[in-house]
């Protein structure tokens, strides 16, 4: 994955209207992955990524690894439990000319470049435990998901969520997320999240050929959000 933020006016202490150029931020992660089927019941996997976050004379990279872990029982194969670290690598730091600066001595003629020393920083680690249970149906299904994550720089997560399927074909969701200042007034210090912790969406998929699975999708979702209108999501899937 690449992004790029886009151009955004350079300014100084000296120029802080701009008018000398502009920057542009970039973000890159590449990754390769690995999963393994162990028996009928456990399944794991494991993704290595390079990430890379720059802007014109300075950058930061490093290389971070998600893996997880998933079992499955029941007499129907329908109970499932799983466990999952994201982000978990070494600290990494910012290095460029952007953090050179030329200075003089009083009273000399010759301009030394000082080079300021970055810390370093952590990635932001997480750790998930979740749960699943499918009640099934005669055509359908109905299933009760929660999960807890743990965050490394903001609040813990816990979250709760169910999804009905009709014979595959429509797909209806909704959960709800708690962290701690989740219900405080927005302007509140322990309130560091715009979320209302509800959620929800759909999803309509039509087969193309049963017996190899392919199908098309169209997905909806829909996250509340306080004094913004929410984010809408859509999204178009073709498994071939």
């Amino acid at each position: 994955m690449s992004m790029s933020i886009g151009d955004i006016m350079i300014t100084r202490t000296d120029l802080p209207e701009g008018g000398i150029g502009t920057f542009s931020p970039s973000y890159l992660n590449i990754g390769i992955s690995y999963s393994q089927a162990f028996s009928s019941s456990i399944y794991g996997g494991i993704l290595i990524r390079i990430i890379n976050e720059s802007i014109s004379d300075a950058s930061a990279g490093g290389v971070a690894i998600d893996a997880g872990i998933q079992y499955i029982t029941g007499e129907q194969e329908n109970i499932k439990f799983g466990i999952a670290l994201r982000n978990v690598g070494p600290t990494i730091s910012f290095s460029g000319d952007g953090f050179a600066t030329r200075v003089s001595i009083p009273g000399e003629e010759t301009l030394f470049t000082l080079t300021q020393r970055q810390n370093k920083f952590e990635l932001p680690t997480t750790m998930s435990i979740g749960a699943a249970y499918d009640f099934l149906f005669s055509g359908s299904r109905f299933t009760l998901a929660g999960n807890f994550q743990s965050n490394a720089f903001s609040n813990d997560l816990f979250m709760l969520g169910g999804e009905f399927s009709f014979k595959d074909y429509v797909m209806l969701r909704a959960g709800y997320a708690y962290e701690d200042g989740i219900f405080e007034d927005i302007e509140s210090s322990n309130k560091i999240t715009v979320s209302k912790g509800f959620s929800g969406g759909m999803t309509v998929q039509i087969p193309f050929n049963k017996e190899k699975g392919s199908n098309f999708s169209v997905d909806y979702s829909y996250r509340s959000t306080e004094h913004f209108d929410g984010t809408h999501t859509i999204g178009v899937r073709i498994a071939l």
